[in-house]
């Protein structure tokens, strides 16, 4: 099993017992390969779910260029619920199960086909 591998297993598992949610786990996989190289740095695999200015960078650079949203208040809301049902006191929150999960709420499972 590959290091990538490992980790997308480790996404899906916060993503059943932590937000209860059964993964698609094509889809998860393909979130996970568009992180890039973030997932394997241990600053840069989590986000932080209390830092504005981090929860800022993920709505302009995720929400924004790579699901093409519009900016708007609706993106921090959907961030913070996304944040809520992750649990806001879980010390890590991973970028991959966070942007997993937006795709999702925001129907946008089509950038990734």
């Amino acid at each position: 099993m590959s290091k990538r591998d490992e980790l997308i297993a480790k996404y899906a598992d916060d993503l059943k017992a932590k937000c209860k949610m059964t993964p698609d786990m094509a889809l998860l996989t393909k979130v996970t390969i568009g992180c890039g190289p973030a997932i394997y740095n241990a600053d840069s695999a989590t986000v932080a779910g209390s830092d504005a200015s981090e929860l800022e960078t993920v709505k302009n650079n995720f929400l924004v260029k790579k699901l093409g949203l519009k900016d708007g208040p609706s993106l921090m809301e959907a961030l913070n619920a996304v944040i809520d049902t992750y649990g806001r006191s879980e010390r890590n929150k991973y970028r991959a199960v966070i942007y997993y999960m937006l795709v999702k709420h925001f129907g946008k499972e089509g950038v990734y086909k």
